[in-house]
């Protein structure tokens, strides 16, 4: 990898000329700045963010933290964020903390040693204090805490229209899948879909679950159907989730959707790709990721913030996994 003195030494001046044109803090001759832009591609140098922060007292990174990427959820997140970071000549120092809280603390203690200005998280542990303790701007993506600045989608709204859409299609022992007690809006989808069974008088059960990983959906969804084998329809916590109870329901010899349902929740790629292609509902992932980058630079650079809190509308995504609708509730 190619350093400042390479540079340097190929475009026949100082280490100091190199610096001036690199950060802009001195004049440098049209026919020098030529030679060192010549001699910056033809080694393909990049210059090293960190020391150039520190140098000209302002950096360009922030921090990006994900709880988990193997769910391709969070990377439709970060495209968004990256593109939109990127347009604005920011950097991304970027983390996976696997839904742990020692790992979570560890990357943002990173974070700061690299001069980060701001930080974009989609933190299990929001409300914790490793988080207001930071003297950088944060916005919690696809989480949400205590009216401080975040970008989430409209959860209760989501589990009422899975409720909905399920009873519509016929389903009457449906089983909720809830997401993890201390995120919110996993607990706001579960409360949606609470209220809109009861107010149609649907019998509905209830799993508990503890993460959105890959790890565990398959235990979940075995219990499912131990706990529940008369369930005819089933309202995910997630589309990994959903993916794992389908999975399970083919392999019990269930017929999806005409002996079970199953709405997912997210719209992941992956949800396509199923046979039968997963019915679920959609969250803007790409557009969230863009919106939260957008109100991380805005607060970097002070400027005023009227609105901190950023809902996204979330729609209903008919696949193969539901039926056709057999009854229009009063809405």
């Amino acid at each position: 990898m190619a350093t400042i003195r390479d540079v340097a030494k190929h475009a026949g001046v100082s280490v100091a000329t190199v610096s001036r044109m690199i950060n802009d803090t001195g004049y440098v001759h049209e026919d020098t700045r030529k030679k060192i832009e010549t001699a910056i591609k033809e080694l393909h140098y990049t210059p090293n963010e960190v020391a150039r922060s520190l140098y000209k007292r302002k950096s360009r990174l922030t921090g990006l933290l994900l709880p988990d990427i193997a769910n391709p959820f969070f990377p439709e997140l970060a495209r968004g964020v990256e593109d939109e970071m990127q347009r604005n000549e920011f950097r991304i120092i970027f983390g996976n903390s696997d839904e742990n809280k020692t790992k979570e603390k560890e990357y943002l203690q990173t974070f700061v040693q690299n001069n980060v200005v701001g930080i974009i998280s989609s933190t299990n542990f929001p409300d914790s204090d490793m988080y207001r303790k930071l003297n950088i701007p944060v916005v919690f993506l696809d989480r949400t805490a205590d009216n401080r600045p975040s970008v989430y989608s409209d959860g209760r709204e989501g589990g009422r229209m899975a409720a909905r859409e399920i009873a519509d299609r016929g389903s009457r022992r449906v089983t909720v899948m809830r997401g993890p007690r201390h995120i919110r809006p996993a607990q706001d989808r579960y409360e949606g879909a609470v209220e809109a069974l009861g107010e149609r008088g649907i019998v509905f059960n209830v799993i508990q679950t503890s993460s959105f990983s890959f790890t565990d959906a398959g235990t979940w969804a075995r219990e499912l159907f131990e706990r529940y084998p008369e369930t005819d329809g089933v309202i995910a916590s997630n589309d990994i989730v959903a993916a794992a109870v389908l999975h399970e329901a083919l392999r019990l010899g269930k017929k999806v959707p005409e002996d079970v349902q199953i709405v997912g929740f997210d719209d992941i790629p992956l949800s396509r790709l199923l046979t039968p292609s997963l019915t679920t509902i959609r969250q803007p992932a790409y557009d969230m990721g863009k919106a939260a980058a957008s109100l991380l630079i805005r607060l970097i650079e002070n400027e005023i913030v009227d609105e901190p809190t950023i809902q996204m509308p979330v729609t209903f995504a008919e696949r193969d996994t539901t039926r056709k609708a057999e009854i229009e509730w009063q809405k």
